[in-house]
């Protein structure tokens, strides 16, 4: 009674493309739900449907797991990314240290705190420390190599805590490391 009147418009209008518009006319809401639309797949039961999900989850973090263990930029933690960092692991990858067998060189000292020889056990007095200050020694000097080889490298890119990254890398025992050595010992070439 009170509608609006308005002249009746034409069954198909040309379509009038505006300058950077999508080019297409958005769809109606019925076809862009039909296309979407998908069977539903309901679990059984609540515990059917916390078993997928934690099966969905594992396949992912296995997934990331294989990729950050290659190296897959994609995959990797924060920490890890970028191209000064990738350059530090390469690094220290390259080069064999003190650090990556001060884990088996503090087992061997606690297996020879056992013996009841007085040398063994002075050796055991003195070779912790000694052990420390070599490792230390050894992180400060590839932390000044690794950022002096960043700066030449990748004068853009942001170097902050490569040093530390580099020198805690280097204590870790390699097969353990993650992400997995890209380079073997000695190819220093590559780095």
């Amino acid at each position: 009674m009170f509608k609006r009147r308005t002249p009746e418009a034409p069954a198909n209008p040309p379509e009038v493309v505006k300058p950077g518009g999508k080019g297409r006319p958005t769809p109606k809401r019925k076809e862009a739900e039909k296309r979407n639309r998908q069977p539903i797949t309901a679990p059984a039961n609540r515990k059917e449907a916390y078993r997928k999900v934690r099966e969905r989850q594992a396949a992912e973090r296995a997934k990331a797991r294989r990729g950050m263990a290659k190296g897959d930029e994609k995959h990797l933690l924060k920490r890890d990314k970028g191209p000064v960092r990738k350059l530090a692991r390469d690094y220290v990858d390259s080069r064999r240290t003190v650090g990556s067998y001060l884990m088996y060189a503090m087992f061997a000292i606690v297996l020879l705190s056992m013996l009841p020889i007085p040398v063994a056990r002075l050796l055991v007095l003195f070779a912790p420390p000694l052990l420390l200050v070599v490792v230390f020694a050894e992180g400060l000097l590839l932390s000044r190599g690794i950022k002096r080889l960043a700066a030449e490298r990748y004068p853009d890119e942001d170097a902050r805590g490569v040093g530390l990254y580099a020198a805690m890398r280097a204590m870790q025992i390699r097969r353990l490391r993650v992400p997995n050595p890209q380079v073997r010992i000695g190819e220093k070439e590559k780095v």
